[in-house]
């Protein structure tokens, strides 16, 4: 129908006089409409980096809302940061390492600075910015589960490695075929369409790693091992924050698509009903144990979600995109509890939304992988293992590694000091709300 309509506004856009001239072929009709329809998938493409790049916003609301007020201002300058450092990254060294053209399949050696680029087809720059935007969101994820103890100068590093180096290797073993690559998971069959894997579980994997050597905040856990809840100082910004990620996940996942066509109200609906599902079970469940139903494990249900159906969400029917969905919602709660008991401090429960639920969503886009053209499932597993062991490997590896160098040579974590008085005025010499009183916001 959309070619139908096309191939009808340029036959009518053509005059009377050209008609007298020179009749137009059918030949030269479908190359007109061929045209018109590149430029609706380049501007759909664009349109979209565009969401997923507004997504820094919601993530910078939904991390400082979730901690204290204290370090709010250090929390908005990591996802500054991240993006700034991302961006310009992912333009020198990223971007080439994971689509760059390889014959060895583990990483791109080509294109660096997009010196691949040709002037007279920009398709290559307007792909870049799309993957660039995604890029930026897997380092953002790191920020939150480092939150409230990290050292600025040392997390500035940490993104700029994870920018240009651990996100594009990965990218490329799963996603390299999408421009000049040959990734050696696509080649066994790995499903992950918009990145449950490739982005969330690598960002909270390399957010885990940080997490384990920075170690819990002061006060977190009790001599005795009793948790303690350190509440978040504004559940109002950090729900603000997640409708914002919402409204950008269409941007993520629909874009994903990179073409204007028949695939985008599926992945739509999908995109919908499986975050309202995980709010739906996160909010219940969390009832069932303590008898509230709390705001903030209701948030992280709509994100886990989200991140759930990321991986299948244009190979899945909307029913089981629903399932998927409930199912994250459960996944996120059980996954808070554990890593709470074995006192690895999330602030804002990244690794379990992104890396725990990644792994789910991804594992779910094989079990419910639906072939649309036969109208049968065909379940895909062995792959799905595969490049979700892969992801773990590399990404807590890499990172692990990484975060232990730095600490040796910047010390990672700031003094006791800091973190008790809050980073904001010690990194950046301003408080978030300097109308209070320092000593009400610790």
């Amino acid at each position: 129908m959309l070619r139908q309509i096309l191939a009808l506004l340029i036959i009518s856009g053509i005059s009377a006089t050209a008609f007298a001239e020179e009749a137009p072929t059918l030949e030269s009709l479908a190359i007109e409409i061929a045209a018109v329809q590149a430029n609706a998938d380049w501007l759909w493409t664009l349109i979209a980096a565009f969401m997923v790049f507004f997504m820094q916003l919601g993530f910078a609301c939904v991390e400082s809302g979730f901690t204290r007020a204290k370090n709010a201002v250090n929390i908005i300058m990591k996802n500054l940061m991240d993006f700034s450092i991302g961006a310009i990254a992912f333009w020198a060294i990223g971007f080439a390492i994971m689509f760059g053209s390889t014959t060895t399949g583990f990483f791109g050696t080509e294109g660096f600075f997009i010196s691949n680029w040709d002037p007279a087809d920009n398709w290559t720059l307007c792909f870049w910015i799309f993957q660039a935007v995604f890029c930026a969101t897997a380092a953002t994820i790191v920020s939150g589960a480092v939150a409230e103890r990290a050292n600025f100068k040392a997390y500035m590093i940490f993104s700029v490695l994870m920018t240009a180096f651990i996100y594009p290797v990965y990218g490329s073993w799963a996603w390299g075929s999408l421009f000049n690559g040959n990734g050696w998971l696509e080649g066994i069959g790995f499903i992950d369409f918009a990145g449950s894997t490739v982005v969330h579980s690598i960002g909270g994997w390399a957010a885990l790693a940080g997490a384990i050597v920075l170690g819990p905040r002061i006060g977190k856990y009790s001599k005795d091992g009793k948790i303690r809840a350190i509440p978040g100082h504004n559940i109002p910004l950090a729900t603000i924050g997640v409708f914002v990620l919402w409204f950008g996940w269409y941007g993520f996942n629909v874009g994903s698509q990179t073409a204007a066509d028949s695939m985008l109200p599926l992945i739509a609906v999908n995109t919908t009903l499986s975050p309202a599902a995980g709010i739906m079970s996160a909010m219940w469940l969390t009832y069932m144990f303590y008898k509230k139903f709390d705001a903030g494990m209701s948030l992280n249900g709509a994100l886990a979600g989200l991140v759930g159906i990321t991986a299948g969400c244009a190979n899945v029917t909307p029913a089981y995109a629903i399932l998927i969905g409930l199912i994250s919602g459960v996944v996120v709660v059980l996954s808070v509890q554990f890593f709470d008991r074995i006192k690895v401090d999330d602030p804002v429960g990244a690794v379990s939304v992104h890396g725990v639920c990644g792994v789910w969503g991804t594992l779910a886009a094989g079990i419910f992988n639906y072939n649309f053209e036969t109208g049968s499932m065909e379940p895909v597993f062995m792959s799905q293992i595969i490049g979700i062991v892969a992801a773990f490997v590399w990404a807590f590896g890499a990172s692990f590694i990484i975060f232990k160098i730095i600490n040796s040579v910047i010390r990672l974590r700031v003094s006791e000091q800091v973190e008790l008085e809050g980073l904001d005025f010690y990194e950046h010499g301003i408080d978030a709300y300097p109308e209070y009183s320092r000593s009400y916001i610790k």
